[in-house]
């Protein structure tokens, strides 16, 4: 009875973290996911880092909104698809997010057309890094989406995107731009070199050329796409970009969203934290930065890759207070990702195992 007892308070702490639903051990699905707690500022950091328990949460987290929202999303699911291969791959989360994806693309939008084109650039996107850190070759319901992509390519080479209010990601054409350079530059054989694809590419390097990065994110972001499409920046652009990210990093060794650009937040009586560093700038600069070339042995990115170790919430999460309101601050989701992949580009994860 007594280890009865100990056993039902370990699932019920498990539980109120939101990490997993049954036991520890058990692997996290539709039918056992528990939502996450809400992204809170005051949540206790971890006393320890633990990459399982941030696995747990990704999990948790893109599981639950897929059930409950029955929807694909950046700062989740998507974000999700990005991360969860530099963990692993063969587990049911990631082969139920990724089947959904799929599902999207075969079924809901023959029948009845993507919600926006936003989705269609971010499905896209998506599936072909996910493509490429899985099983290295272009699925089909990627190449469709990919194709499809350019359907909906404006006359000057951006696409129509979500202008919600909630940046980095939807509130701004520019981030779509980059989001499909990333989407084609990534996609395995060869698929950019494809006709089609040569064409858009033609159109994004118009619309980037027009139009200048409104934000150092932004600038992040086209150094991101520029590893997989080397002529959208010359040496000295990459240079400047790179100086600018180094520049910006706190002397905790973090990185702060808000200083990535100067979003105005919805409730104008409040201020954007500029002083604090948190998860999703830290981890996004990390693996950016990686991207273009700087070493994992650099004394910043060590320094960064410390402040995350050091950063981790209880669930798991990295905390990202939201630039728009102070209320679900669903940037921490992608903070976590992001967290993740520059952790493991850092040599940080380990080998990728079959299951956790």
């Amino acid at each position: 009875m007594k280890r009865l007892a100990l056993w039902s308070v370990a699932v019920a702490t498990c539980l109120s973290l939101g990490v997993v639903s049954t036991r520890a051990a058990d692997p996290i699905t539709l039918d056992n996911v528990v939502s996450p707690t809400a992204n809170s500022p005051d949540e206790p950091l971890a006393k320890k880092f633990s990459l399982e328990a941030a696995t747990s949460f990704l999990d948790s987290a893109a599981l639950a909104w897929q059930k409950e929202r029955k929807c694909m999303t950046c700062h989740t699911n998507y974000a999700f698809l990005y991360a969860r291969p530099a963990i692993a791959i063969d587990t049911p989360s990631h082969k139920t997010v990724r089947a959904y994806a799929e599902e999207i693309v075969n079924e809901r939008w023959p029948k009845q057309g993507p919600r926006w084109d936003a989705e269609v650039v971010a499905t896209a996107a998506a599936l072909a890094f996910n493509d490429t850190a899985t099983a290295g070759k272009l699925h089909p319901a990627t190449k469709t989406a990919l194709d499809k992509m350019w359907t909906l390519q404006q006359p000057d080479g951006g696409w129509k995107w979500l202008k919600c209010d909630w940046p980095p990601m939807e509130s701004d054409d520019h981030y779509g731009v980059t989001l499909a350079a990333i989407a084609v530059g990534v996609a395995p054989d060869k698929y950019a070199e494809t006709d089609a694809a040569k064409k858009g590419l033609d159109g994004i390097r118009r619309y980037l050329k027009a139009n200048p990065p409104p934000t150092v994110h932004h600038q992040a972001m086209t150094l991101w796409a520029a590893s997989y499409v080397p002529d959208l920046l010359i040496a000295a652009e990459r240079k400047a970009i790179t100086d600018k990210l180094v520049s910006l990093q706190k002397p905790d060794g973090g990185w702060c969203l808000a200083t990535l650009g100067d979003w105005k937040r919805a409730d104008e009586t409040e201020s954007q934290d500029t002083t604090h560093s948190d998860g999703y700038a830290t981890g996004f600069v990390i693996y950016v930065l990686r991207r273009a070339g700087v070493a994992a042995a650099d004394p910043r990115l060590k320094q960064g890759v410390a402040w995350l170790k050091q950063n981790q919430r209880e669930s798991g999460r990295w905390f990202t207070r939201s630039l728009h309101k102070d209320n679900k601050h669903f940037i921490s989701h992608a903070g976590t990702a992001f967290a993740v992949m520059a952790l493991a580009e850092c040599g940080e994860t380990g080998p990728k195992t079959a299951q956790r």
